[in-house]
């Protein structure tokens, strides 16, 4: 296993950690785990990072990488979720386009094409990984910011999902229904 596969899975052995340290009852919990949590969404920064540099992209990657990010995430916003830190509909709208757009990703592979992640995507995963970390945190101070934040991951969201699926809806070969 490559140093980016390695990667990979460490962040996915770091969710049950993160979970953990979420539901202690000790001073400097959640900031534990908030760190944790920053800790593991660094190394998908880096996993990926080292496997293009190094030329080390495996299947393994392409399919745990992507994995990895949504147990990571998911994880989060369901426990935020639970909380009473951010309303469901929120983190459904969320949950729903991972689904959707992996699943356009799974039929897109079936026919050998590959839709590689879009600036939007990207501008999705930053606006919902920063709101996370500060509403993980639970800094008063920064928790209205987060909450906003929070607001516009979904409308990032939304609109880059809509962007993936007509970008590529030749991929569902709609004429053929």
């Amino acid at each position: 296993m490559n140093l980016a596969n390695k990667l990979t899975f460490l962040r996915i052995l770091l969710v049950p950690v993160f979970v953990v340290l979420m539901y202690m009852d000790f001073q400097g919990a959640r900031i534990a785990a908030t760190i944790i949590f920053i800790f593991a969404s660094f190394t998908d920064f880096l996993d990926g990072y080292i496997a293009r540099k190094n030329q080390l992209v495996t299947n393994f990657g392409k399919f745990a990488d992507p994995l990895a990010d949504k147990i990571l995430v998911c994880a989060a916003l369901i426990i935020l979720t639970e909380i009473g830190d951010v309303p469901a509909w929120g983190v459904i709208i969320i949950i729903a386009r991972e689904f959707a757009v992996t699943g356009l990703r799974i039929i897109a592979a079936s026919e050998n094409i590959t839709i590689a992640a879009s600036k939007l995507g990207k501008v999705k995963t930053v606006s919902q990984l920063i709101s996370t970390i500060i509403l993980l945190s639970n800094i008063t101070i920064l928790y209205k910011f987060g909450i906003y934040l929070f607001y516009l991951a979904i409308l990032f969201t939304i609109i880059s999902g809509l962007d993936y699926f007509i970008k590529n809806k030749r991929v569902l070969d709609l004429e053929n229904i």
